[in-house]
């Protein structure tokens, strides 16, 4: 995961590098400029809010991967986040604390509650349409996210999302811990092995949620297996949810590639979540 990491990082910083000396940014580069947001104390409580041209077609958290460690941050989606910009939406791109940082359960739960809620605190944004795109590990939470207000902890949210899409996402626990997913990342996570009493943290065991989900997965994902979102989306399907799959060519990584036909197709599902 670090080298294809520090290969997206590098090619998102080239537009960067290749200027030869300050210029002038146009009205539409000003106005796509990420501005951070803190929405708590700790350094990782914060996110970077980036704003379309125009009127916005809703709200898109982006949500990081990295099995949920510390060593992975929110560079992976900026990319993601300004192709959303250029796209019409509002990307709000979240950090959030992280195995190793002071984050685990609940308390990275609980920061990403707190980032979706940090919305309707942000002036003249319209939080009508709010979905959540996350990969890998952020794919869970994105799910987990959706569903959130099914539990008692997160029940009195005033920015509920209104529909999700994982991008390879650990979407089951219980059989990522079986399978070792991160070395033992699942449990390192939770503090525990997973059980059915961890209903709360688990999309798998959450089904059926009330808003739509769409998953896309590589076949040739290594990282995390493609029965994470197969699966997931069979029993959502037979529990009556709205739920579909798109499987892609390609890795773990395909799916943040942001100048990839896989993200065009990403693109078309956003609006179709949208309902446009």
């Amino acid at each position: 995961m670090p080298n294809r990491r520090t290969v997206l990082a590098a090619a998102a910083a080239l537009p960067l590098a290749a200027c030869s000396g300050p210029a002038e940014p146009d009205k539409a580069e000003e106005e796509s400029r990420p501005m951070r947001i803190a929405y708590g104390d700790d350094k990782s409580q914060f996110g970077e809010l980036t704003r379309p041209v125009g009127v916005s077609k809703g709200v898109v958290v982006v949500i990081h991967g990295g099995f949920w460690k510390a060593e992975y941050d929110l560079e992976l989606g900026r990319p993601l986040a300004r192709s959303l910009a250029a796209n019409g939406w509002t990307a709000w791109t979240i950090e959030y604390r992280r195995v190793g940082n002071g984050g685990g359960t609940p308390a990275t739960f609980d920061d990403v509650h707190a980032a979706i809620e940090q919305l309707a605190k942000i002036p003249d944004l319209d939080t009508s349409t709010t979905l959540t795109l996350g990969h890998s590990a952020g794919g869970h939470l994105a799910v987990w996210a959706a569903g959130r207000q099914s539990q008692p902890q997160w029940r009195a949210s005033k920015v509920p999302i209104t529909g999700a899409l994982s991008q390879a996402g650990v979407l089951d626990l219980r059989s990522a811990h079986d399978a070792d997913l991160g070395g033992g990342a699942v449990e390192q996570f939770l503090g525990h092995a997973p059980t059915d009493a961890d209903r709360a943290y688990d999309p798998q065991q959450q089904i059926p949620l009330g808003v739509p989900v769409r998953c896309i997965h590589g076949h040739a994902d290594e990282n995390v297996p493609p029965s994470q979102s197969t699966d997931y989306v069979t029993a959502a399907q037979d529990a009556g949810a709205d739920a579909s799959l798109v499987e892609v060519d390609g890795d773990h990584f395909v799916v943040i590639d942001a100048d990839s036909t896989t993200w065009t197709r990403q693109l078309e599902l956003l609006d179709e979540l949208s309902g446009r």
